[in-house]
């Protein structure tokens, strides 16, 4: 028998360790995180490049299932998944008990969302028209990074409506399924129709279980596993299991149930997510040598600007601007509670591409090395833009609201 001094010494660790995933079940810790690991990766690869690409693309896993793949593939292919079935959580809850379910209130954001992908992507095809291989990066700036997003929000406005935050939300969460559909059609190359058929087939038995109320998480992970390997291995992109996985999780209760299958596996898998899973990724592709060369190419490259003026320009002006349409013809309305100065501020926040954005960037000009490294530096430059902005314009909203100066 144990005594209580052998296992008191474990319960302190316990408990951090509890502490440690409630907070990265916040935006703000997660946001901070992932931040700190895209500096280190940009001190390493400018202190040490060499060490730095020798572990990055440093090859591991099984050779016989074609899974030898370099450490930043696993990053993008495997962890990103983890973001992305998280997001399809979000997403199906937004469809069933949020924004998403009513066709009135999910009008503006989804309308925002939608002009938020059109827009950039011409404004980065009308700057970086007639550049060598410019139309594979058209859908870079379509995308917006939600953890990162709502992580400036929270830090720098929580005293603003939770509105302001639920349209944020609602419209980042229409962006990741946008974009993860995008990366989807546009970005296979070749098709194993096979293994595709195999990975719906997983995901349907998945489906099924979760309507037939099964809980144990030893069925649903091999099945998950399956799933992720038969959709990499068709040619279509792993990410897509993830989001496919979160929108066929249940999220609503039955019976005694306390907590929904999708709200239990957002609570154990979000920290996960926000503590390693994101942080890995935007160290091992964030980490771009700040040469002469590569500094110059974000002046000179028209690409590199498309997709600056793409994340800064293009999303504010297709965020805001379809928000403001919708409502003066009709088709949605603005909250009571906001302004449109409020909106022009969150709207800006859309330019904080980071995740999906480099995700879609490796994907397409991976094969061109400088031309990746100068793409990655410009969604960085573009995103820290964004936020900077972003976080200044609500900034002054929160002080004029607390001094009653918050009509337009």
């Amino acid at each position: 028998m144990r005594r209580a001094a052998d296992v008191w010494p474990l319960r302190p660790t316990v408990r951090y360790a509890r502490t440690l995933a409630e907070a990265l079940r916040t935006e703000t810790l997660g946001g901070i995180i992932m931040l700190l690991a895209t500096l280190a990766a940009l001190v390493w690869a400018n202190v040490a490049y060499d060490s730095y690409e020798a572990l990055r693309t440093a090859t591991f896993g099984p050779a016989a299932l074609h899974l030898d793949m370099e450490l930043y593939r696993w990053a993008q292919n495997g962890l990103l998944t983890i973001f992305f079935f998280v997001a399809g959580l979000e997403v199906k809850e937004e469809f069933v008990h949020g924004e998403l379910s009513h066709l009135r209130k999910a009008a503006l954001p989804i309308i925002a969302a939608v002009s938020g992908m059109i827009v950039p992507a011409l404004v980065y095809l009308a700057v970086s028209w007639g550049a060598e291989g410019a139309a594979r990066g058209w859908a870079i700036p379509t995308a917006t990074d939600i953890a990162f997003a709502l992580a400036v929000l929270a830090v720098t406005a929580s005293a603003m409506p939770a509105s302001l935050r639920a349209f944020l939300l609602t419209c980042a969460v229409v962006d990741d399924l946008g974009a993860i559909t995008i990366i989807a059609v546009f970005y296979t190359d070749h098709l194993d129709a096979v293994m595709l058929l195999a990975g719906v087939a997983a995901l349907a038995v998945y489906g099924v279980l979760q309507r037939r109320r099964v809980r144990s998480i030893w069925v649903y992970l091999p099945l998950a596993v399956l799933a992720w390997y038969f959709i990499e291995s068709s040619g279509v992109h792993a990410t897509v299991a993830g989001v496919a996985l979160g929108l066929l999780t249940r999220v609503t209760t039955v019976g005694a149930e306390d907590s929904s299958p999708a709200e239990r596996a957002d609570h154990y898998v979000r920290p996960i997510s926000a503590g390693v899973a994101v942080p890995v990724f935007a160290f091992l592709s964030a980490g771009v040598r700040l040469d002469a060369d590569t500094v110059s190419m974000i002046f000179t490259d028209r690409v590199v600007l498309g997709v600056m003026a793409g994340l800064v320009i293009g999303k504010f002006l297709g965020v805001f601007g379809g928000s403001w349409l919708s409502v003066r013809l009709g088709m949605a309305r603005l909250s009571e509670e906001l302004r449109w100065r409020d909106m022009a501020a969150v709207s800006l926040l859309g330019g904080i591409g980071f995740t999906v954005s480099l995700l879609i960037g490796d994907l397409a000009f991976g094969a061109d090395e400088s031309r990746a490294a100068a793409v990655t530096t410009g969604i960085l430059a573009a995103s820290l833009a964004a936020s900077v902005l972003a976080a200044t314009l609500l900034h002054v909203r929160v002080r004029k609201r607390r001094i009653g100066l918050d009509d337009d």
